[in-house]
């Protein structure tokens, strides 16, 4: 057992940021982490990153963590390298011009800004609100927003315009570009776009659910003669929005993407997803805020068939899913067959919303999820795995630890359901839950709590596809709030605690 594993680190001219795994065997109970720098004790945190501030550019230091209790547990020394200090390109400063006073349209003078951005400066927003619609990004490079910076996308659908190819709940299609875009979308190659910096202290919104409303009257013009054929086959979608609602631009874009990281930012308003990154690796989101609770669908953060994904300390006010794990839909997400895998999350927080969801487009699979620390208390639910019958793929090798959850979910959905068939059912198999506090109390989107079941397995009602080795291990459970229903499954382990608090 270890309480120090994988570190790996984030460096700018000036902070470092350290994030490491700890063996879910391992309890946090009790554990700091002791961190010295260059010999020196810096500080001592008890979750499992720390940023370092105040760091000269480009120089080398040793940091040490140790992890301690009433003794030494366990102590790592890694040595890192912040980055170079970068020539600044401010938005402001001519030739760009651009105009942070909340009425000015500043498309063209920022895109001019981003162009020209090589790997030795970083794009700069001082405090003001840019308005400003669709930005292309490109490899290395850096964009930083100043405290009180508003990077403002128009609610305006032909400000995100041309389409450019994306995937939406599972199904490659044409979309309205992002806000900000990264990439060019090919299932059959790999990263195409890398080593971009997007971080500071401000904002980065977007036209929320007034343009999304705008996308989805635009879209259902141009699809009328399809929706009238489909008739009574609307029912197989969630509901009238679906199908015109699935081209709505996204705040935050990554197709084919590599080596991202966003930190410490406010990420807002997204008119459907906020962060969604596709056919991509190596993706890190820390330290963020993401808001979008009066958009419909408004997903958080949306690794889809990508790999090596890391989010952890970000709150969430969301319109949907907080954070949603994905890997396309029926025959297209099998042909393709790119899961996603080697996600973690940890030190989050749901303030709204409805919490961790793995699915419902996982055709691709999804495998090797690792979730700690995290607190979905005001979430509608806690950690939710969830397909059609129809979908196939398969969900595994997913481990959760010292969370408070509403509840936890293994089931399937009847939304979302349309297209071809996958030949069999989904998997879900080799799961593992351990000290988990469970509240069996559901927040809705409109702020109201209900009661439902602390743990949901339901599994598929034919022979070979239940739900299989899921283990539960000194599970708690609010008073009153200690119900558990299982059907169609197989060997289900419950171990240590169980009992209500």
């Amino acid at each position: 057992m270890s309480y120090l594993q994988n570190i790996q680190s984030a460096v700018t001219a000036g902070t470092a940021t350290l994030y490491w795994e700890r063996d879910a065997a391992c309890s946090p109970q009790g554990i700091r982490y002791q961190i010295g720098l260059d010999g020196a004790k810096r500080t001592e945190v008890t979750r499992t990153h720390v940023t370092l501030e105040g760091l000269q550019p480009d120089t080398e230091y040793a940091v040490r963590i140790e992890a301690v209790s009433d003794r030494a547990l366990d102590a790592e020394t890694v040595q890192i390298r912040t980055a170079c200090q970068k020539r600044r390109i401010d938005v402001t400063r001519e030739p760009y011009l651009a105009k942070g006073d909340g009425a000015a349209l500043n498309t063209g003078a920022i895109q001019r800004a981003l162009d020209d951005c090589t790997a030795s400066d970083a794009v700069y927003f001082p405090a003001g609100v840019y308005r400003t619609g669709a930005l292309r990004l490109h490899s290395d490079m850096e964009i930083y927003l100043e405290e009180g910076a508003v990077l403002q996308g128009t609610a305006d659908p032909a400000d995100y315009l041309p389409k450019i190819p994306s995937r939406f709940e599972g199904i490659e299609m044409e979309c309205y570009a992002s806000l900000l875009n990264m990439g060019w979308l090919d299932h059959t190659a790999g990263a195409n776009c890398g080593n971009v910096l997007i971080h500071g202290k401000g904002t980065i919104a977007s036209g929320g659910q007034e343009l999304a409303l705008a996308v989805i009257r635009a879209e259902r013009e141009r699809l009328r003669d399809y929706l009238q054929q489909l008739g009574d086959g609307i029912r197989e979608y969630e509901n009238d929005h679906t199908i015109p609602g699935r081209a709505r631009p996204r705040l935050i874009n990554m197709s084919n993407c590599s080596n991202v990281r966003i930190s410490g930012l406010t990420l807002e308003n997204g008119a459907s997803w906020n962060v969604h990154m596709i056919y991509s690796d190596h993706i890190l989101t820390d330290n963020c805020t993401v808001r979008s609770e009066k958009v419909w669908n408004g997903d958080g953060w949306d690794p889809d068939s990508s790999e090596d994904c890391t989010l952890f300390g970000c709150v969430f006010y969301t319109g949907d899913d907080s954070v949603a794990v994905k890997s396309g839909k029926n025959p297209e997400g099998s042909r393709i067959n790119r899961p996603t895998r080697r996600i973690r999350i940890f030190d989050c927080t749901c303030m709204a919303g409805q919490g961790i969801t793995l699915g419902s487009e996982m055709s691709g699979g999804i495998e090797d999820v690792r979730v700690w620390d995290c607190d979905m208390s005001n979430g509608k639910y806690g950690v939710e795995i969830k397909a059609t019958k129809k979908r196939g793929g398969y969900v595994r090798d997913i481990h959760v630890s010292d969370c408070i959850l509403p509840n936890i979910q293994f089931h399937s959905v009847s939304y979302n359901d349309d297209g071809e068939g996958a030949p069999t059912p989904p998997e879900f198999s080799d799961c593992s839950f351990r000290r988990i506090h469970l509240l069996g109390v559901c927040r809705s989107l409109e702020g109201e709590y209900r009661d439902c079941d602390s743990i949901e397995l339901a599994g598929f009602d034919e022979p070979g596809y239940e739900i299989r080795r899921i283990r539960f291990e000194d599970i708690t459970m609010a008073d009153g709030g200690g119900h558990i229903s299982m059907w169609h499954c197989k060997d289900i382990v419950f171990s240590g605690g169980s009992d209500q608090q």
